[in-house]
Protein backbone atom coordinates (compact mmCIF):
# COMPACT_ATOMS: atom_id res chain seq x y z
CA UNK A 1 0.00 0.00 0.00
CA UNK A 2 0.51 3.48 -0.99
CA UNK A 3 1.99 5.92 2.63
CA UNK A 4 -1.60 7.61 3.63
CA UNK A 5 -1.04 9.97 6.66
CA UNK A 6 -3.49 11.72 8.64
CA UNK A 7 -3.89 15.48 7.94
CA UNK A 8 -5.03 17.53 11.02
CA UNK A 9 -6.79 20.32 8.99
CA UNK A 10 -8.89 18.15 6.65
CA UNK A 11 -8.90 15.49 9.92
CA UNK A 12 -8.62 12.23 7.95
CA UNK A 13 -5.93 9.76 5.97
CA UNK A 14 -4.53 11.12 2.85
CA UNK A 15 -2.60 9.33 -0.22
CA UNK A 16 1.10 11.18 0.84
CA UNK A 17 2.43 12.79 -3.00
CA UNK A 18 5.09 15.22 -2.10
CA UNK A 19 4.62 18.87 -3.92
CA UNK A 20 7.90 17.90 -5.94
CA UNK A 21 8.30 14.08 -7.04
CA UNK A 22 10.68 12.02 -4.64
CA UNK A 23 11.28 15.42 -2.42
CA UNK A 24 9.70 16.23 0.87
CA UNK A 25 9.95 19.24 2.35
CA UNK A 26 9.42 19.05 6.51
CA UNK A 27 9.38 21.53 9.08
CA UNK A 28 8.56 20.91 12.77
CA UNK A 29 8.50 23.50 15.41
CA UNK A 30 11.71 23.44 17.64
CA UNK A 31 12.33 24.20 21.49
CA UNK A 32 12.20 27.66 23.20
CA UNK A 33 15.47 27.34 24.43
CA UNK A 34 14.88 28.78 27.82
CA UNK A 35 14.80 26.11 30.33
CA UNK A 36 15.53 21.92 29.90
CA UNK A 37 13.71 20.24 27.45
CA UNK A 38 10.45 19.01 28.70
CA UNK A 39 9.63 14.94 28.62
CA UNK A 40 6.46 15.52 26.91
CA UNK A 41 8.73 17.64 24.39
CA UNK A 42 10.91 14.61 23.42
CA UNK A 43 7.89 12.58 22.56
CA UNK A 44 6.87 15.16 20.05
CA UNK A 45 10.95 15.52 18.48
CA UNK A 46 10.98 11.33 18.85
CA UNK A 47 7.82 11.41 16.78
CA UNK A 48 9.29 13.18 13.71
CA UNK A 49 12.55 11.77 14.23
CA UNK A 50 10.58 8.09 13.44
CA UNK A 51 8.22 10.00 10.41
CA UNK A 52 11.77 11.29 8.84
CA UNK A 53 13.70 7.92 9.54
CA UNK A 54 10.62 6.65 7.59
CA UNK A 55 10.70 9.04 5.03
CA UNK A 56 14.48 8.09 4.18
CA UNK A 57 14.32 4.46 4.24
CA UNK A 58 11.35 4.71 1.86
CA UNK A 59 14.02 6.75 -0.54
CA UNK A 60 12.63 10.28 -0.47
CA UNK A 61 15.22 12.97 -0.26
CA UNK A 62 13.75 15.00 2.82
CA UNK A 63 15.35 18.24 3.48
CA UNK A 64 13.92 18.76 7.60
CA UNK A 65 13.82 21.99 9.22
CA UNK A 66 13.66 22.33 12.81
CA UNK A 67 14.08 25.70 14.23
CA UNK A 68 15.42 26.91 17.52
CA UNK A 69 12.93 29.77 19.47
CA UNK A 70 15.90 31.92 20.79
CA UNK A 71 14.00 35.16 21.02
CA UNK A 72 10.64 36.11 20.99
CA UNK A 73 8.73 33.56 22.79
CA UNK A 74 6.55 35.77 25.75
CA UNK A 75 5.04 34.48 28.65
CA UNK A 76 2.01 32.35 28.40
CA UNK A 77 1.70 32.41 24.89
CA UNK A 78 0.71 35.78 24.66
CA UNK A 79 1.43 39.11 23.37
CA UNK A 80 1.98 40.76 26.71
CA UNK A 81 4.66 39.89 29.30
CA UNK A 82 8.56 39.15 29.28
CA UNK A 83 10.09 37.13 26.70
CA UNK A 84 11.08 33.51 28.37
CA UNK A 85 14.61 33.88 27.47
CA UNK A 86 14.97 37.73 28.92
CA UNK A 87 13.13 36.22 32.12
CA UNK A 88 15.47 33.69 32.50
CA UNK A 89 18.45 35.46 32.05
CA UNK A 90 17.42 38.22 33.95
CA UNK A 91 17.04 35.63 36.48
CA UNK A 92 20.21 33.99 36.50
CA UNK A 93 22.06 37.12 36.09
CA UNK A 94 23.49 36.10 32.26
CA UNK A 95 23.37 37.14 28.91
CA UNK A 96 20.11 36.00 27.24
CA UNK A 97 22.48 34.03 24.57
CA UNK A 98 24.27 32.85 27.23
CA UNK A 99 20.97 30.77 28.65
CA UNK A 100 20.18 30.03 24.68
CA UNK A 101 23.64 28.40 24.75
CA UNK A 102 23.17 26.63 27.52
CA UNK A 103 19.60 24.99 26.97
CA UNK A 104 20.35 24.31 23.28
CA UNK A 105 23.44 22.44 24.16
CA UNK A 106 21.27 20.73 26.58
CA UNK A 107 18.66 19.71 23.89
CA UNK A 108 20.91 18.48 21.48
CA UNK A 109 22.81 16.43 24.24
CA UNK A 110 19.47 14.97 24.87
CA UNK A 111 18.27 13.84 21.78
CA UNK A 112 21.60 12.37 21.38
CA UNK A 113 20.76 10.32 24.27
CA UNK A 114 17.77 9.09 22.30
CA UNK A 115 19.29 8.41 19.42
CA UNK A 116 17.88 10.99 17.07
CA UNK A 117 18.63 12.59 13.57
CA UNK A 118 20.08 15.93 13.17
CA UNK A 119 17.47 17.91 11.05
CA UNK A 120 18.89 19.20 7.84
CA UNK A 121 19.05 22.60 8.84
CA UNK A 122 18.54 24.26 12.46
CA UNK A 123 17.76 27.77 12.06
CA UNK A 124 17.30 30.08 14.86
CA UNK A 125 15.04 33.19 15.28
CA UNK A 126 17.58 35.76 15.93
CA UNK A 127 19.18 34.66 12.64
CA UNK A 128 16.39 35.55 10.61
CA UNK A 129 15.36 38.78 11.76
CA UNK A 130 15.76 40.27 8.19
CA UNK A 131 13.77 37.56 6.93
CA UNK A 132 10.93 38.47 9.72
CA UNK A 133 11.07 42.44 8.97
CA UNK A 134 10.59 41.99 5.28
CA UNK A 135 7.64 39.24 6.53
CA UNK A 136 5.72 42.20 8.28
CA UNK A 137 6.50 44.58 5.60
CA UNK A 138 4.75 42.41 3.17
CA UNK A 139 2.07 41.43 5.61
CA UNK A 140 1.53 45.83 5.79
CA UNK A 141 1.13 46.18 2.39
CA UNK A 142 -1.24 43.18 1.62
CA UNK A 143 -3.48 45.68 4.14
CA UNK A 144 -3.33 42.78 6.52
CA UNK A 145 -1.15 44.07 9.13
CA UNK A 146 -1.12 47.74 11.10
CA UNK A 147 1.66 49.49 12.90
CA UNK A 148 0.64 51.01 16.88
CA UNK A 149 3.30 52.66 18.96
CA UNK A 150 5.83 50.56 17.48
CA UNK A 151 3.86 47.42 17.48
CA UNK A 152 3.04 45.73 14.60
CA UNK A 153 -0.49 43.65 14.42
CA UNK A 154 -1.65 41.37 12.40
CA UNK A 155 -5.37 41.97 11.71
CA UNK A 156 -7.85 38.76 11.92
CA UNK A 157 -10.84 39.98 11.15
CA UNK A 158 -9.97 41.48 7.71
CA UNK A 159 -7.54 38.54 6.73
CA UNK A 160 -10.63 36.02 7.80
CA UNK A 161 -13.26 38.00 5.39
CA UNK A 162 -11.07 37.34 2.38
CA UNK A 163 -9.22 33.69 3.50
CA UNK A 164 -10.71 32.47 6.64
CA UNK A 165 -9.20 31.42 9.95
CA UNK A 166 -9.35 28.71 12.18
CA UNK A 167 -9.81 25.91 9.59
CA UNK A 168 -7.05 23.95 11.47
CA UNK A 169 -7.80 23.98 14.59
CA UNK A 170 -11.50 23.77 13.32
CA UNK A 171 -12.49 27.10 15.30
CA UNK A 172 -14.89 29.51 14.10
CA UNK A 173 -14.06 33.33 14.01
CA UNK A 174 -17.84 34.07 15.65
CA UNK A 175 -16.60 31.79 18.47
CA UNK A 176 -13.10 32.80 19.10
CA UNK A 177 -14.53 36.34 19.17
CA UNK A 178 -17.22 35.78 21.36
CA UNK A 179 -14.75 33.85 24.17
CA UNK A 180 -12.09 36.59 24.12
CA UNK A 181 -12.23 39.35 26.22
CA UNK A 182 -13.63 42.97 25.58
CA UNK A 183 -10.93 45.66 24.26
CA UNK A 184 -10.49 48.05 26.85
CA UNK A 185 -10.11 51.88 25.48
CA UNK A 186 -6.27 51.51 26.23
CA UNK A 187 -5.46 48.64 23.83
CA UNK A 188 -3.47 48.97 20.76
CA UNK A 189 -5.73 46.03 19.00
CA UNK A 190 -8.45 46.65 16.85
CA UNK A 191 -9.53 43.80 17.02
CA UNK A 192 -9.36 40.67 20.50
CA UNK A 193 -8.16 38.18 18.16
CA UNK A 194 -5.01 40.30 16.49
CA UNK A 195 -1.93 38.79 17.52
CA UNK A 196 1.48 40.70 17.34
CA UNK A 197 4.15 40.00 14.45
CA UNK A 198 6.37 42.62 15.92
CA UNK A 199 6.66 44.12 19.25
CA UNK A 200 8.02 47.34 20.62
CA UNK A 201 10.90 46.77 23.30
CA UNK A 202 10.78 48.43 26.52
CA UNK A 203 13.96 50.38 26.83
CA UNK A 204 14.44 48.17 29.72
CA UNK A 205 14.19 44.98 27.41
CA UNK A 206 17.11 43.20 26.92
CA UNK A 207 16.64 42.00 23.60
CA UNK A 208 15.88 44.14 20.85
CA UNK A 209 16.64 44.89 17.64
CA UNK A 210 16.10 48.25 14.93
CA UNK A 211 13.22 47.56 12.52
CA UNK A 212 11.08 50.43 10.58
CA UNK A 213 9.27 50.66 13.58
CA UNK A 214 11.68 51.75 15.61
CA UNK A 215 13.78 48.90 18.61
CA UNK A 216 11.51 45.77 19.04
CA UNK A 217 11.49 42.02 18.38
CA UNK A 218 9.64 39.50 16.54
CA UNK A 219 6.31 37.87 17.51
CA UNK A 220 6.81 34.16 18.59
CA UNK A 221 4.36 33.18 15.28
CA UNK A 222 6.50 34.54 12.72
CA UNK A 223 9.84 33.23 12.60
CA UNK A 224 8.53 29.55 12.32
CA UNK A 225 6.88 31.22 9.02
CA UNK A 226 9.76 32.75 7.88
CA UNK A 227 12.39 30.36 8.49
CA UNK A 228 9.71 27.85 6.76
CA UNK A 229 9.56 29.32 3.77
CA UNK A 230 12.87 30.52 3.24
CA UNK A 231 13.94 26.77 3.45
CA UNK A 232 11.32 25.21 2.20
CA UNK A 233 9.50 27.53 -0.25
CA UNK A 234 5.83 29.19 -0.57
CA UNK A 235 4.30 25.49 -0.15
CA UNK A 236 6.05 22.50 0.81
CA UNK A 237 4.50 19.06 2.16
CA UNK A 238 4.47 18.69 6.17
CA UNK A 239 4.83 21.09 8.98
CA UNK A 240 4.51 19.23 12.44
CA UNK A 241 4.64 20.02 16.18
CA UNK A 242 3.05 19.05 19.27
CA UNK A 243 -0.33 19.24 19.31
CA UNK A 244 -0.93 22.08 21.67
CA UNK A 245 0.46 24.23 18.80
CA UNK A 246 -2.27 23.96 16.70
CA UNK A 247 -4.03 27.10 18.40
CA UNK A 248 -3.23 29.53 17.97
CA UNK A 249 0.68 28.80 17.35
CA UNK A 250 0.18 27.26 13.80
CA UNK A 251 -3.33 28.49 12.92
CA UNK A 252 -1.50 31.97 13.00
CA UNK A 253 1.24 30.96 10.86
CA UNK A 254 -1.12 29.58 8.41
CA UNK A 255 -2.41 33.33 8.38
CA UNK A 256 0.69 34.62 8.00
CA UNK A 257 2.07 32.85 5.43
CA UNK A 258 -1.04 33.34 3.24
CA UNK A 259 -1.24 36.67 3.86
CA UNK A 260 2.29 36.96 2.20
CA UNK A 261 1.79 34.50 -0.55
CA UNK A 262 -2.23 34.88 -1.28
CA UNK A 263 -1.50 31.07 -1.86
CA UNK A 264 -4.36 29.18 0.37
CA UNK A 265 -3.12 26.09 1.03
CA UNK A 266 0.89 26.61 1.62
CA UNK A 267 1.54 23.48 3.40
CA UNK A 268 -0.26 20.30 2.08
CA UNK A 269 -0.44 17.90 5.25
CA UNK A 270 -0.36 19.26 8.97
CA UNK A 271 1.05 16.60 11.27
CA UNK A 272 0.41 16.73 14.88
CA UNK A 273 1.73 14.25 17.74
CA UNK A 274 0.09 13.73 21.09
CA UNK A 275 0.19 14.87 25.14
CA UNK A 276 2.24 12.52 27.47
CA UNK A 277 0.68 12.42 31.06
CA UNK A 278 1.93 10.97 33.84
CA UNK A 279 0.19 8.97 36.21
CA UNK A 280 -3.02 9.54 34.11
CA UNK A 281 -2.69 13.29 35.04
CA UNK A 282 -1.36 16.24 33.01
CA UNK A 283 2.14 17.19 33.89
CA UNK A 284 2.69 20.64 35.62
CA UNK A 285 5.43 22.25 36.95
CA UNK A 286 2.76 24.41 39.36
CA UNK A 287 1.33 21.25 40.73
CA UNK A 288 4.29 19.23 41.45
CA UNK A 289 3.65 16.50 38.54
CA UNK A 290 6.56 16.87 36.78
CA UNK A 291 9.82 15.83 35.90
CA UNK A 292 13.30 16.07 33.90
CA UNK A 293 14.06 13.25 31.58
CA UNK A 294 17.88 12.95 32.80
CA UNK A 295 15.97 12.29 36.06
CA UNK A 296 14.18 9.50 34.46
CA UNK A 297 17.47 8.07 33.36
CA UNK A 298 19.12 8.36 37.06
CA UNK A 299 16.56 7.57 38.71
CA UNK A 300 16.48 10.41 40.97
CA UNK A 301 12.44 11.17 39.76
CA UNK A 302 10.36 10.34 42.82
CA UNK A 303 7.30 9.00 40.57
CA UNK A 304 9.66 6.24 39.53
CA UNK A 305 11.53 3.09 41.84
CA UNK A 306 14.18 2.72 39.34
CA UNK A 307 16.41 4.52 36.29
CA UNK A 308 15.27 3.31 32.97
CA UNK A 309 18.10 3.89 29.81
CA UNK A 310 16.93 6.04 27.17
CA UNK A 311 16.41 3.34 24.84
CA UNK A 312 13.48 1.74 27.36
CA UNK A 313 12.18 5.10 27.94
CA UNK A 314 12.17 5.53 23.56
CA UNK A 315 10.74 2.23 22.96
CA UNK A 316 8.13 2.64 25.62
CA UNK A 317 7.25 5.89 23.53
CA UNK A 318 7.18 3.75 20.36
CA UNK A 319 4.88 1.30 21.52
CA UNK A 320 2.00 4.15 21.23
CA UNK A 321 0.95 6.01 17.67
CA UNK A 322 2.25 9.23 17.76
CA UNK A 323 -1.10 11.01 17.52
CA UNK A 324 -2.25 9.24 20.75
CA UNK A 325 -2.13 10.13 24.08
CA UNK A 326 0.08 8.22 26.38
CA UNK A 327 0.69 7.95 30.23
CA UNK A 328 3.93 7.53 31.26
CA UNK A 329 4.36 5.24 34.32
CA UNK A 330 6.62 2.97 36.35
CA UNK A 331 4.40 -0.06 35.74
CA UNK A 332 4.43 1.11 31.92
CA UNK A 333 8.49 1.77 31.58
CA UNK A 334 8.86 -1.37 33.59
CA UNK A 335 6.44 -3.52 31.05
CA UNK A 336 8.35 -1.39 28.07
CA UNK A 337 11.91 -2.22 29.43
CA UNK A 338 10.83 -5.98 29.29
CA UNK A 339 9.46 -6.13 26.46
CA UNK A 340 12.30 -4.18 24.73
CA UNK A 341 15.04 -7.35 26.35
CA UNK A 342 13.00 -9.92 24.46
CA UNK A 343 13.21 -8.19 21.25
CA UNK A 344 16.82 -7.72 21.51
CA UNK A 345 17.75 -11.09 22.91
CA UNK A 346 15.73 -12.56 20.11
CA UNK A 347 17.50 -9.93 17.74
CA UNK A 348 21.04 -11.28 18.60
CA UNK A 349 19.96 -14.58 18.98
CA UNK A 350 18.99 -15.02 15.20
CA UNK A 351 22.49 -14.82 14.18
CA UNK A 352 23.46 -17.89 16.61
CA UNK A 353 20.11 -19.61 14.82
CA UNK A 354 21.10 -23.44 13.35
CA UNK A 355 19.99 -23.22 10.16
CA UNK A 356 17.65 -26.19 8.62
CA UNK A 357 16.71 -27.19 4.99
CA UNK A 358 13.43 -26.26 5.61
CA UNK A 359 11.56 -23.18 7.14
CA UNK A 360 8.08 -22.96 9.30
CA UNK A 361 7.46 -19.12 8.93
CA UNK A 362 6.87 -16.67 6.41
CA UNK A 363 9.36 -14.18 6.48
CA UNK A 364 8.02 -12.13 3.74
CA UNK A 365 4.67 -11.67 4.80
CA UNK A 366 6.44 -10.28 8.32
CA UNK A 367 7.76 -7.51 5.71
CA UNK A 368 4.66 -7.27 4.27
CA UNK A 369 2.86 -6.71 7.66
CA UNK A 370 5.36 -4.04 9.00
CA UNK A 371 5.54 -2.22 5.87
CA UNK A 372 1.60 -1.85 5.98
CA UNK A 373 1.72 -0.92 9.60
CA UNK A 374 4.15 1.87 8.91
CA UNK A 375 2.73 2.96 5.23
CA UNK A 376 -0.81 3.91 7.65
CA UNK A 377 0.64 6.98 9.20
CA UNK A 378 3.57 5.48 10.72
CA UNK A 379 1.71 3.41 12.78
CA UNK A 380 4.73 1.84 14.74
CA UNK A 381 2.82 -0.38 18.22
CA UNK A 382 1.45 -2.55 14.94
CA UNK A 383 5.20 -2.92 14.11
CA UNK A 384 6.52 -3.92 17.22
CA UNK A 385 3.22 -6.08 17.83
CA UNK A 386 4.31 -7.82 14.64
CA UNK A 387 7.66 -8.14 15.43
CA UNK A 388 6.72 -9.94 18.99
CA UNK A 389 5.38 -12.48 16.89
CA UNK A 390 8.81 -13.79 15.20
CA UNK A 391 10.41 -13.32 18.66
CA UNK A 392 7.92 -16.07 19.42
CA UNK A 393 9.21 -17.88 16.08
CA UNK A 394 12.86 -17.17 16.96
CA UNK A 395 12.81 -19.06 20.43
CA UNK A 396 10.83 -21.88 19.13
CA UNK A 397 13.87 -22.02 16.52
CA UNK A 398 16.14 -21.95 19.25
CA UNK A 399 14.67 -24.74 21.40
CA UNK A 400 14.50 -27.16 18.77
CA UNK A 401 10.75 -27.21 17.65
CA UNK A 402 10.94 -24.89 14.62
CA UNK A 403 13.10 -24.80 12.08
CA UNK A 404 14.71 -21.98 9.85
CA UNK A 405 16.35 -22.06 6.62
CA UNK A 406 19.22 -19.23 5.61
CA UNK A 407 17.07 -17.35 3.28
CA UNK A 408 14.46 -16.88 6.39
CA UNK A 409 17.58 -16.02 8.62
CA UNK A 410 18.35 -13.51 6.37
CA UNK A 411 14.93 -11.80 5.74
CA UNK A 412 14.72 -11.86 9.38
CA UNK A 413 17.75 -10.13 10.47
CA UNK A 414 16.58 -7.60 7.49
CA UNK A 415 13.30 -6.71 8.72
CA UNK A 416 14.92 -6.56 12.69
CA UNK A 417 17.51 -4.18 11.29
CA UNK A 418 15.12 -1.84 9.34
CA UNK A 419 12.72 -1.45 11.53
CA UNK A 420 14.22 -1.23 15.06
CA UNK A 421 17.25 0.23 14.29
CA UNK A 422 16.70 2.19 11.02
CA UNK A 423 13.43 3.13 11.26
CA UNK A 424 13.05 3.71 15.03
CA UNK A 425 16.17 4.77 15.78
CA UNK A 426 16.97 2.03 18.51
CA UNK A 427 20.30 1.02 19.55
CA UNK A 428 20.05 -2.80 19.39
CA UNK A 429 24.05 -3.09 20.32
CA UNK A 430 25.73 -6.75 20.50
CA UNK A 431 27.05 -5.43 23.54
CA UNK A 432 24.27 -6.03 26.38
CA UNK A 433 25.80 -4.21 29.44
CA UNK A 434 24.35 -1.15 27.02
CA UNK A 435 20.50 -2.36 27.55
CA UNK A 436 21.01 -4.73 31.21
CA UNK A 437 23.86 -2.89 32.89
CA UNK A 438 25.84 -6.08 34.47
CA UNK A 439 22.70 -8.29 34.00
CA UNK A 440 23.89 -10.72 31.18
CA UNK A 441 27.63 -11.03 32.88
CA UNK A 442 25.51 -12.02 36.49
CA UNK A 443 23.02 -14.43 34.61
CA UNK A 444 25.84 -15.85 32.73
CA UNK A 445 27.96 -16.63 36.42
CA UNK A 446 24.95 -18.17 37.29
CA UNK A 447 24.37 -20.63 34.29
CA UNK A 448 27.76 -21.62 34.66
CA UNK A 449 27.57 -22.72 38.12
CA UNK A 450 24.30 -24.36 37.51
CA UNK A 451 26.27 -26.23 34.40
CA UNK A 452 28.98 -27.37 36.86
CA UNK A 453 26.53 -28.40 39.31
CA UNK A 454 24.85 -30.73 36.59
CA UNK A 455 28.12 -32.08 35.58
CA UNK A 456 29.20 -33.26 38.91
CA UNK A 457 25.48 -34.95 39.43
CA UNK A 458 24.69 -32.39 42.16
CA UNK A 459 21.11 -32.18 40.43
CA UNK A 460 19.66 -30.49 43.95
CA UNK A 461 21.80 -27.62 43.44
CA UNK A 462 20.54 -27.57 39.61
CA UNK A 463 16.89 -27.13 39.92
CA UNK A 464 17.13 -25.03 43.14
CA UNK A 465 18.61 -22.90 40.67
CA UNK A 466 16.20 -22.68 38.29
CA UNK A 467 13.15 -22.65 40.43
CA UNK A 468 14.67 -19.53 42.21
CA UNK A 469 15.44 -17.93 39.45
CA UNK A 470 11.66 -18.74 38.36
CA UNK A 471 10.50 -17.11 41.17
CA UNK A 472 12.23 -14.22 39.86
CA UNK A 473 10.02 -14.19 36.66
CA UNK A 474 13.44 -15.66 34.62
CA UNK A 475 12.65 -18.54 32.89
CA UNK A 476 16.55 -20.66 31.54
CA UNK A 477 16.19 -22.05 28.46
CA UNK A 478 18.44 -25.39 27.49
CA UNK A 479 19.46 -26.38 24.16
CA UNK A 480 22.16 -27.81 22.05
CA UNK A 481 23.97 -24.85 21.69
CA UNK A 482 23.79 -23.90 25.90
CA UNK A 483 21.56 -22.25 27.80
CA UNK A 484 20.25 -18.73 27.49
CA UNK A 485 17.26 -16.75 29.87
CA UNK A 486 14.17 -14.81 29.44
CA UNK A 487 12.14 -12.45 31.71
CA UNK A 488 8.70 -13.46 32.10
Amino acid sequence: MSLKVYNTKNQKKEDFIPVHEGNVGMYVCGPTVYNDVHIGNCRTFISFDLIYRYLLHLGFKVRYVRNITDVGHLENDSDDGDDKIAKKAKLENLEPMEIVQKYTNGFHNMMQLFNTLPPSIEPTATGHLIEQIEMVETIIQNGFGYEVNGSVYFDVKKFAEKFGYGELSGRKIDELQNNTRELTGGEEKRNSLDFVIWKKADPKHIMQWNSPWGKGFPGWHLECSAMSTKYLGEEFDIHGGGMDLKFPHHECEIAQNVAVTGKKDPIKYWLHANMLTLNGEKMSKSTGQFFLPQQLFDGTSKFFTKAYSPMAVKFFMMQSHYRSTLDISNEALEASEKGMERLVNAYHLLGNLKESDSTDYDAKDLQNKCYDAMNDDFNSPMVIAHLFDAVKYINSVNDGSKKINSETKSLLQNIFNNFLVQIMGLKMDLNQKEVNGIEEDLMQIIIDIRKNAKINKDFATADKIRAELERLQIVLKDSKEGTTYEKN
